[in-house]
């Protein structure tokens, strides 16, 4: 899911470094003040530079801004910055050879949560800590699995379903496709008609690569590399008749609102989302295809290593407020990430009115036993999926992905 990046450097831990050495420290060093036990509390208050690659400010900057408000001895101010998915690991790392960690807290999806665990990015925050984040105890049964592909290294903060699911606009596409192999025709039938985001940044496009699999009943669902034979060969197949793959959802959406796409890979939030905002027309509907499995999707926030102990410790309180259930509540947003919260007991009555109205109007009914009746899956773990992302981009779409 796809979504610039300047920040304000950590001014003390900087200073310091200048007075002992004539150089910033690495990350990890004693005098950087970045290893260690966490205190309770910052020292005195910081400031967060909050990194966003997921669109998931959307759903958590009311929380985090409400934290922040209440608690102006731990969080002086914070700073909001958004980038790509494909952009974090190349941010960090710069950042962290440079021994200047500028970065105190990203919130990231599955994709750069995999691809930082591969790099050995993130603080492992986890088990040390898990006693100052109780809300991790209350977790959803999909939420709860989500939390086991983050290993020790991030908490679950948002979560939901996601898909494989088809959108499309009724008039244009009467009869859609219902199963993998009437999606293929019609995209033979049709071509550039069908249209997925590449899926190392798109959490449709994502969940449409290792959806497939299900629906093939491909050998080995959990192995892009030894068990989705079928699944390769579809994409190849696919490929023959897709002109382009945006870098984004967000432009799969433009392209079915204006007729350059017939039909796309989404997911609740994204079917639901851009028609409140009318990106999408309202009445475009969604399907499932023959054989599905929900293969659910989260949002986590993880720390740089590098970042000091005082902005951890007021990033391990907050978000132990983002799991309290009425900060969660605001994860209903206008059906983004539907429905978006990580904890159990958060009902939709709890949400602001605004999410009320918004979900009442765009949001599906039918979703609620689609959920019910249907697998849940979690995604392909972190070596996996940075695997699957990788095989994609060399052998089927990436020389189509537009810049």
């Amino acid at each position: 899911m796809s979504r610039k990046i300047g920040f304000i450097a950590a001014a003390a831990a900087t200073a310091l470094a200048i007075a002992s050495c004539g150089a910033p420290d690495k990350p990890g060093s004693s005098n950087a003040k970045t290893d260690g036990p966490v205190p309770d509390k910052p020292s005195k208050a910081v400031t967060l530079n909050i990194l966003d690659v997921a669109g998931n400010l959307q759903l958590t900057q009311g929380m985090i801004d409400e934290f922040v408000g209440k608690n102006k001895d731990q969080i002086e101010k914070v700073t909001y910055s958004k980038a790509t998915a494909p952009e974090l690991v190349g941010k960090v790392k710069a950042q962290q050879n440079a021994g200047r960690v500028d970065i105190d807290l990203v919130l990231t999806g599955v994709d750069g949560l995999a691809a930082g665990i591969d790099q050995s990015l993130w603080v492992p925050v986890l088990p040390t800590y898990a006693n100052r984040v109780p809300g991790m105890n209350d977790y959803l049964e999909g939420a709860a699995a989500m939390q086991k592909l983050a290993g020790d290294f991030g908490v679950t903060i948002t979560y939901y379903p996601s898909g494989p699911l088809i959108e499309y606009l009724p008039a244009k596409v009467p009869t859609p496709p219902k199963t993998a192999e009437e999606l293929l025709a019609y995209a033979k039938a049709n071509p550039g008609a069908v249209q997925y985001a590449r899926p190392s940044n798109s959490g449709p496009g994502r969940t449409f690569l290792m959806g497939l699999p299900y629906l093939l009943k491909d050998e080995n669902p959990k192995d892009p590399v030894n068990g989705w034979a079928k699944t390769w060969a579809y994409l190849a197949e696919l490929n023959k008749y897709v002109t382009l793959y945006p870098s984004s959802t967000s432009e799969t959406m433009k392209n079915l609102a204006n007729g350059s796409a017939k039909i796309i890979a989404s997911t609740t939030g994204w079917d639901i989302n851009p028609r409140v905002l009318g990106t999408v027309p309202k009445e475009a509907a969604v399907g499932t295809l023959a054989g599905f499995h929900w293969v659910t999707d989260a949002h986590y926030a993880v720390i740089p290593k590098g970042v000091d102990v005082d902005k951890q410790a007021a990033i391990l309180n907050l978000l132990k407020d983002m799991l309290t259930p009425a900060q969660q509540a605001k994860a209903y947003d206008k059906g983004y990430f539907y429905p978006g919260p990580a904890v159990k007991d958060v009902p939709l009555s709890m949400a602001p009115p605004e999410s009320q109205q918004a979900l009442g109007e765009f949001g599906r009914p039918e979703y609620e036993k689609l959920i019910a009746d249907n697998p849940l899956e979690v995604p392909l773990d972190a070596k996996s999926l940075v695997a699957a992302f990788d095989k994609w981009d060399r052998e089927i779409g990436g020389a189509k992905v537009k810049k």
